[in-house]
């Protein structure tokens, strides 16, 4: 059923011209790499992103509870920053590969790995007792490169992955490692700061920076939001925004979460257009054999009366409008201003 909640097909390279002869070697790695990428897209995926902080936990958990069928795959991914020398300890690199292998002596981001892992064990998924592998890749000429370590269930195909990459910054890092997936869903922090849409032209934070240009959608979580209950799902009846309630609903539904339907009016006289909007959301959810527990309309200027009437919730989710940055500075973006000012978890759908 999570087969609905697609990502972009981003991953997909452009074939080779004719001309090019490929060696049996390169086609072989591309076959091979073909034949993975077609497995990870019949699985629901997700890259929980953490920074060393207990707050990242949250994020962990977050995976953890939306990720607890079989169908779904996790990947804890922290990014370093490129260290040529590495200063991180003055390890030789031997010593700092085998260190990302074993577990022992400790590198920034390594422990951090080793509480996620702990987390999810609290949430009743033990990878640790699955069969093991683990990779590296020399990177940005980096002493540690990247490294992973990914535990797969025999019986039901299902991974955790343990991802300590390097790059130049951490959105850097996590909008490349969507390109080695491909992935349904990012999980993010709450952001320390977010621009207006001019500034973040220039300078974004690495939230904003994810949200605005992943390909797949984006849950920016906050502190204190897994305590609530509930998806508030919002729509404006266009078909971009009725195929984010389908998405969101199979989501909420998989994990047992009580939905509510949302729209917005801006004036007194699109109420019954909003009351329209959900109706007809709710009508597409009943055909699916999805419960909708409420739904509400609301009058005012949309990201504030979704901002206030969805912040009770555990998730407010929001449709990616698909404007480009310049598009947004004129027009501005109803589901980022919900991103920004939210005192709740935001799933931004695209």
């Amino acid at each position: 059923m999570l087969s609905i909640f697609k990502r972009r097909n981003a991953d997909e390279k452009p074939q080779k011209p004719a001309a090019a002869k490929a060696s049996p070697h390169e086609r072989e790695a591309e076959r091979t790499l073909g034949e993975l990428r077609e497995r990870r897209r019949k699985r629901f995926r997700i890259l929980a992103c953490i920074d060393g902080t207990d707050e990242a936990l949250e994020n962990v958990r977050f995976a953890a509870r939306l990720g607890a069928s079989d169908e779904c795959d996790i990947i804890l991914l922290y990014v370093r920053p490129i260290d040529h020398g590495l200063a991180s300890g003055g390890l030789q690199v031997r010593v700092a590969r085998q260190n990302m292998l074993d577990w022992g002596i400790e590198l920034p981001g390594v422990r951090d790995l080793r509480k996620a892992v702990e987390v999810l064990k609290e949430e009743g998924i033990s990878p640790d007792e699955w069969p093991i592998s683990s990779a590296h890749t020399d990177v940005w000429g980096d002493p540690l490169g990247d490294n992973k370590i990914e535990y797969q269930q025999e019986e039901s195909g299902r991974s955790v992955v343990l991802k300590l990459k390097t790059a130049p910054d951490p959105a850097s890092g996590i909008l490349d490692q969507y390109e080695l997936g491909p992935y349904n869903l990012i999980i993010v922090g709450e952001p320390s700061r977010w621009r207006g849409e001019f500034k973040s032209v220039f300078d974004a934070g690495v939230v904003q920076k994810v949200t605005m240009l992943a390909p797949c959608s984006v849950l920016v979580v906050r502190k204190g939001s897994l305590s609530k209950s509930g998806f508030f799902i919002c729509t404006d009846g266009t078909a971009r925004s009725l195929n984010t309630v389908k998405r969101a609903a199979v989501l909420a539904h998989t994990v047992d979460s009580p939905i509510t339907l949302y729209s917005a009016a801006r004036e007194l006289k699109g109420r019954a257009a909003a009351r329209e909007n959900v109706e007809n959301a709710k009508a597409i959810l009943t055909r699916m054999g999805i419960e909708v527990d409420r739904t509400r309309v609301g009058i005012g200027e949309p990201a504030e009366q979704i901002i206030r009437h969805g912040s009770g919730h555990q998730v407010i989710v929001v449709s990616d409008e698909g404007r480009s940055r310049f598009e947004r500075i004129f027009k501005g973006s109803v589901a980022y201003a919900v991103v920004r000012g939210a005192r709740t978890s935001v799933l931004n759908v695209r």
